[in-house]
Protein backbone atom coordinates (compact mmCIF):
# COMPACT_ATOMS: atom_id res chain seq x y z
CA UNK A 1 0.00 0.00 0.00
CA UNK A 2 1.05 3.59 -0.56
CA UNK A 3 0.10 5.78 1.84
CA UNK A 4 -0.04 9.25 0.72
CA UNK A 5 -0.41 10.55 4.36
CA UNK A 6 -2.24 10.31 7.96
CA UNK A 7 -3.39 13.91 9.03
CA UNK A 8 -4.75 13.99 12.90
CA UNK A 9 -7.38 15.90 13.52
CA UNK A 10 -5.27 18.61 15.26
CA UNK A 11 -2.74 19.19 12.26
CA UNK A 12 -5.62 20.24 9.65
CA UNK A 13 -6.10 23.71 8.48
CA UNK A 14 -8.23 25.98 10.65
CA UNK A 15 -10.04 29.47 10.01
CA UNK A 16 -12.68 31.49 11.94
CA UNK A 17 -14.92 33.80 9.58
CA UNK A 18 -16.76 36.35 10.81
CA UNK A 19 -19.86 38.23 9.29
CA UNK A 20 -18.51 41.43 9.97
CA UNK A 21 -15.03 43.23 8.48
CA UNK A 22 -13.64 41.87 5.32
CA UNK A 23 -15.50 39.13 5.44
CA UNK A 24 -18.69 41.07 5.71
CA UNK A 25 -19.80 40.71 1.56
CA UNK A 26 -19.31 37.21 1.82
CA UNK A 27 -19.87 35.84 5.26
CA UNK A 28 -23.96 36.52 5.85
CA UNK A 29 -24.94 36.60 9.35
CA UNK A 30 -25.36 39.76 11.30
CA UNK A 31 -24.03 41.09 13.85
CA UNK A 32 -22.10 38.07 15.04
CA UNK A 33 -22.42 35.18 12.54
CA UNK A 34 -19.55 33.00 12.44
CA UNK A 35 -18.39 29.99 10.55
CA UNK A 36 -15.07 27.84 11.53
CA UNK A 37 -13.69 25.28 9.52
CA UNK A 38 -10.90 23.07 9.58
CA UNK A 39 -9.96 22.03 6.23
CA UNK A 40 -7.56 19.00 5.13
CA UNK A 41 -6.28 20.66 2.28
CA UNK A 42 -4.89 23.42 0.61
CA UNK A 43 -7.07 25.34 -1.13
CA UNK A 44 -6.96 28.96 -1.54
CA UNK A 45 -7.99 29.67 2.08
CA UNK A 46 -8.80 26.27 2.80
CA UNK A 47 -4.78 25.99 4.31
CA UNK A 48 -3.14 22.48 5.68
CA UNK A 49 -0.69 22.53 3.54
CA UNK A 50 -1.88 19.12 1.77
CA UNK A 51 -2.33 20.52 -2.11
CA UNK A 52 -5.23 17.96 -3.06
CA UNK A 53 -5.51 14.08 -3.42
CA UNK A 54 -6.55 12.93 -6.62
CA UNK A 55 -9.28 15.19 -8.10
CA UNK A 56 -10.05 15.90 -4.58
CA UNK A 57 -9.21 20.00 -3.68
CA UNK A 58 -11.47 20.83 -0.98
CA UNK A 59 -12.65 18.81 2.26
CA UNK A 60 -14.28 21.26 4.62
CA UNK A 61 -15.20 20.40 8.04
CA UNK A 62 -17.43 23.50 9.00
CA UNK A 63 -19.60 25.05 11.68
CA UNK A 64 -22.36 27.49 10.76
CA UNK A 65 -23.38 29.58 14.06
CA UNK A 66 -27.08 29.92 14.15
CA UNK A 67 -29.27 33.22 12.91
CA UNK A 68 -28.24 33.76 9.56
CA UNK A 69 -25.13 32.64 9.03
CA UNK A 70 -23.28 31.17 5.90
CA UNK A 71 -22.05 32.53 2.82
CA UNK A 72 -23.94 34.43 0.41
CA UNK A 73 -24.36 34.01 -3.36
CA UNK A 74 -21.21 33.18 -4.80
CA UNK A 75 -20.23 31.46 -8.84
CA UNK A 76 -18.23 28.50 -9.43
CA UNK A 77 -17.66 26.76 -12.51
CA UNK A 78 -16.05 23.80 -13.34
CA UNK A 79 -16.05 22.40 -9.75
CA UNK A 80 -18.69 19.60 -8.52
CA UNK A 81 -19.38 20.44 -4.78
CA UNK A 82 -21.04 18.03 -2.41
CA UNK A 83 -22.39 18.92 0.91
CA UNK A 84 -22.81 15.78 4.14
CA UNK A 85 -25.25 17.62 6.89
CA UNK A 86 -23.97 16.46 10.54
CA UNK A 87 -26.15 18.44 12.58
CA UNK A 88 -28.86 21.19 12.08
CA UNK A 89 -30.24 22.35 9.06
CA UNK A 90 -28.66 23.56 5.69
CA UNK A 91 -30.72 26.29 3.50
CA UNK A 92 -28.89 25.79 0.25
CA UNK A 93 -30.32 28.32 -2.81
CA UNK A 94 -28.54 28.22 -6.14
CA UNK A 95 -29.34 29.23 -9.82
CA UNK A 96 -30.54 26.31 -11.30
CA UNK A 97 -33.83 27.53 -9.61
CA UNK A 98 -33.05 25.08 -6.36
CA UNK A 99 -34.14 26.11 -2.98
CA UNK A 100 -33.60 23.12 -0.25
CA UNK A 101 -33.16 22.74 3.50
CA UNK A 102 -31.16 19.71 4.46
CA UNK A 103 -30.82 17.63 8.10
CA UNK A 104 -28.40 15.66 9.63
CA UNK A 105 -28.04 12.54 7.15
CA UNK A 106 -29.11 14.43 4.08
CA UNK A 107 -26.57 15.65 1.38
CA UNK A 108 -26.30 17.09 -2.03
CA UNK A 109 -24.21 17.08 -4.81
CA UNK A 110 -23.61 20.76 -6.72
CA UNK A 111 -22.21 20.55 -10.24
CA UNK A 112 -21.68 24.01 -11.12
CA UNK A 113 -20.01 22.99 -14.50
CA UNK A 114 -20.22 25.84 -16.81
CA UNK A 115 -21.07 28.35 -14.14
CA UNK A 116 -23.67 28.57 -11.16
CA UNK A 117 -23.84 30.42 -8.13
CA UNK A 118 -25.53 29.17 -4.57
CA UNK A 119 -25.97 29.99 -0.88
CA UNK A 120 -25.10 28.03 1.74
CA UNK A 121 -27.28 29.99 4.73
CA UNK A 122 -27.74 28.90 8.55
CA UNK A 123 -31.21 30.06 9.19
CA UNK A 124 -32.13 27.72 11.99
CA UNK A 125 -31.34 28.12 16.15
CA UNK A 126 -28.66 25.85 16.35
CA UNK A 127 -25.32 25.22 15.07
CA UNK A 128 -25.48 24.07 11.35
CA UNK A 129 -22.69 21.11 11.14
CA UNK A 130 -21.27 20.27 7.65
CA UNK A 131 -19.22 18.50 5.87
CA UNK A 132 -18.22 20.39 2.18
CA UNK A 133 -16.28 17.95 -0.31
CA UNK A 134 -15.04 20.12 -3.88
CA UNK A 135 -13.50 17.56 -6.74
CA UNK A 136 -12.72 18.30 -10.11
CA UNK A 137 -15.15 17.61 -13.01
CA UNK A 138 -13.84 14.72 -15.96
CA UNK A 139 -15.26 17.21 -18.58
CA UNK A 140 -15.63 20.63 -18.25
CA UNK A 141 -18.34 23.26 -18.67
CA UNK A 142 -21.25 20.67 -18.16
CA UNK A 143 -24.34 21.97 -17.89
CA UNK A 144 -25.27 22.26 -13.85
CA UNK A 145 -27.00 20.37 -12.31
CA UNK A 146 -28.41 19.68 -8.87
CA UNK A 147 -29.04 16.25 -6.71
CA UNK A 148 -29.72 15.73 -3.25
CA UNK A 149 -30.32 11.87 -1.05
CA UNK A 150 -30.18 11.27 2.43
CA UNK A 151 -28.19 8.90 4.82
CA UNK A 152 -30.18 6.54 7.03
CA UNK A 153 -28.02 5.12 9.73
CA UNK A 154 -31.04 2.94 10.82
CA UNK A 155 -31.39 1.01 7.77
CA UNK A 156 -28.25 1.65 6.02
CA UNK A 157 -25.75 0.99 9.34
CA UNK A 158 -23.03 -1.56 9.59
CA UNK A 159 -22.30 -1.88 6.15
CA UNK A 160 -20.52 0.40 3.58
CA UNK A 161 -23.34 2.50 1.64
CA UNK A 162 -22.55 4.45 -1.60
CA UNK A 163 -24.00 7.86 -1.50
CA UNK A 164 -22.35 9.25 -4.63
CA UNK A 165 -21.38 7.21 -7.31
CA UNK A 166 -22.44 4.79 -10.01
CA UNK A 167 -24.16 2.69 -7.87
CA UNK A 168 -27.93 1.42 -7.59
CA UNK A 169 -29.46 4.13 -5.23
CA UNK A 170 -26.60 6.35 -5.27
CA UNK A 171 -26.03 9.99 -6.63
CA UNK A 172 -24.89 10.09 -10.11
CA UNK A 173 -21.84 12.04 -10.45
CA UNK A 174 -20.86 11.38 -14.39
CA UNK A 175 -16.87 10.47 -13.15
CA UNK A 176 -14.54 7.85 -11.16
CA UNK A 177 -15.38 9.53 -7.91
CA UNK A 178 -17.18 7.70 -5.00
CA UNK A 179 -18.32 8.72 -1.78
CA UNK A 180 -19.33 5.95 0.66
CA UNK A 181 -20.12 5.89 4.28
CA UNK A 182 -20.42 3.34 7.42
CA UNK A 183 -22.36 4.12 10.45
CA UNK A 184 -21.61 1.02 13.30
CA UNK A 185 -23.57 0.31 16.16
CA UNK A 186 -21.16 -2.00 16.96
CA UNK A 187 -17.52 -3.31 16.45
CA UNK A 188 -16.65 -4.69 12.92
CA UNK A 189 -14.00 -5.56 10.72
CA UNK A 190 -15.31 -4.26 7.02
CA UNK A 191 -13.45 -5.01 3.22
CA UNK A 192 -13.48 -2.26 0.86
CA UNK A 193 -12.31 -3.07 -2.35
CA UNK A 194 -11.22 0.27 -5.05
CA UNK A 195 -10.73 0.56 -8.46
CA UNK A 196 -7.41 -0.87 -9.31
CA UNK A 197 -4.86 2.44 -9.36
CA UNK A 198 -7.60 4.18 -7.64
CA UNK A 199 -6.93 5.75 -3.90
CA UNK A 200 -8.80 6.46 -1.33
CA UNK A 201 -9.34 9.27 1.29
CA UNK A 202 -10.61 7.88 4.59
CA UNK A 203 -12.09 10.62 7.17
CA UNK A 204 -13.30 9.35 10.78
CA UNK A 205 -16.71 11.79 11.46
CA UNK A 206 -16.94 10.01 14.85
CA UNK A 207 -15.56 7.39 17.39
CA UNK A 208 -12.12 5.18 15.79
CA UNK A 209 -11.39 3.09 13.18
CA UNK A 210 -8.42 1.15 12.13
CA UNK A 211 -7.46 1.01 8.44
CA UNK A 212 -5.08 -0.56 6.50
CA UNK A 213 -3.16 -1.20 9.84
CA UNK A 214 -3.95 2.70 10.97
CA UNK A 215 -5.41 4.03 14.11
CA UNK A 216 -7.77 6.94 13.34
CA UNK A 217 -9.81 9.04 15.82
CA UNK A 218 -12.43 11.26 15.90
CA UNK A 219 -11.55 13.62 12.50
CA UNK A 220 -8.46 11.96 11.51
CA UNK A 221 -7.94 10.86 7.88
CA UNK A 222 -5.49 8.55 6.01
CA UNK A 223 -5.17 8.61 1.93
CA UNK A 224 -3.42 5.90 0.39
CA UNK A 225 -3.28 4.27 -2.98
CA UNK A 226 -2.51 0.57 -4.84
CA UNK A 227 -4.65 -1.26 -2.50
CA UNK A 228 -7.27 -3.65 -4.76
CA UNK A 229 -8.56 -4.48 -0.88
CA UNK A 230 -9.12 -2.47 2.53
CA UNK A 231 -10.01 -3.88 5.55
CA UNK A 232 -11.50 -1.47 8.37
CA UNK A 233 -11.68 -2.58 11.70
CA UNK A 234 -14.85 -0.21 12.95
CA UNK A 235 -15.05 0.29 16.40
CA UNK A 236 -18.78 1.01 18.12
CA UNK A 237 -19.74 4.16 17.73
CA UNK A 238 -17.46 4.93 14.59
CA UNK A 239 -19.07 6.65 11.73
CA UNK A 240 -16.64 7.06 8.58
CA UNK A 241 -16.46 8.86 5.02
CA UNK A 242 -14.66 7.33 2.42
CA UNK A 243 -13.71 8.96 -0.60
CA UNK A 244 -12.70 6.70 -3.79
CA UNK A 245 -10.92 9.31 -6.44
CA UNK A 246 -8.64 8.29 -9.95
CA UNK A 247 -4.94 9.04 -9.10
Amino acid sequence: MSVRFVLRAGERGFSRLASTGINATYVAGHPDGVITRHSSFNFHEYQSGIAGFGSIRVFGDEVFSPGGTGYNMHPHHNFIIAAFVLGGALTHVNTIGKVDELRAGDYYVFSAGSGGKHAELNIGHEDLRVIYLWVLPSRLLAPPSYLRGRFDAATNGNTITCLIGNEPGALPIGQEIKVSRLANDRARTHVYRPVRGNGVYAFVLEGEAEIAGTLLGRRDSLAFSGEERVEIAARSGSDLLLVETVI
